[in-house]
């Protein structure tokens, strides 16, 4: 894939963003819902395929020079024709907001899900999530 430098034209960048962004949550069996410019939304069948994925688009991103915010909660939603609705949906754009540059973030209940398994997270703390009653734990996933 060749790299983009931050004068490549923007069209060009969005392509490429989007060609990765379909690539790499298809190869992880997840769906993307919409598109938001240069914001994906994207469902998958359960957390552990969420944050390899999004590990993966990080990596990829970062070879055309960009840099991501992922936020990854998992709950119950609402389907809607093509779309998702509901709580989780909210509550995962309110993790992903909190995340910086580079980071995936995840929220208490994925980390609960993922216990055992080989994923390393670090604690981010208590933070309160736009429009989201009471403190919410958040958690890195670390690079390896």
């Amino acid at each position: 894939m060749p790299r983009i430098g931050i004068n490549a034209p923007f069209r060009e960048l969005l392509t490429l963003h989007d060609d990765a962004a379909h690539r790499v949550t298809a190869s992880f069996g997840g769906r993307i819902v919409k598109t938001t410019g240069d914001g994906i939304f994207a469902t998958f069948d359960g957390p552990r395929r969420a944050i390899r994925a999004s590990a993966a688009l990080r990596q990829d991103f970062r070879r055309i020079g960009l840099e991501v915010r992922i936020g990854i909660h998992t709950g119950e939603v609402e389907r809607r024709g093509g779309d998702v609705s509901g709580v989780a949906v909210h509550i995962a754009a309110r993790v992903m907001a909190a995340a910086g540059e580079g980071e995936v973030l995840v929220s208490r209940t994925v980390r609960d899900l993922i216990v055992g398994s080989e994923i390393e997270l670090e604690e981010r703390g208590a933070h309160q999530l736009k429009g989201i009653a009471g403190e919410s734990l958040l958690y890195a996933v670390v690079e390896t």
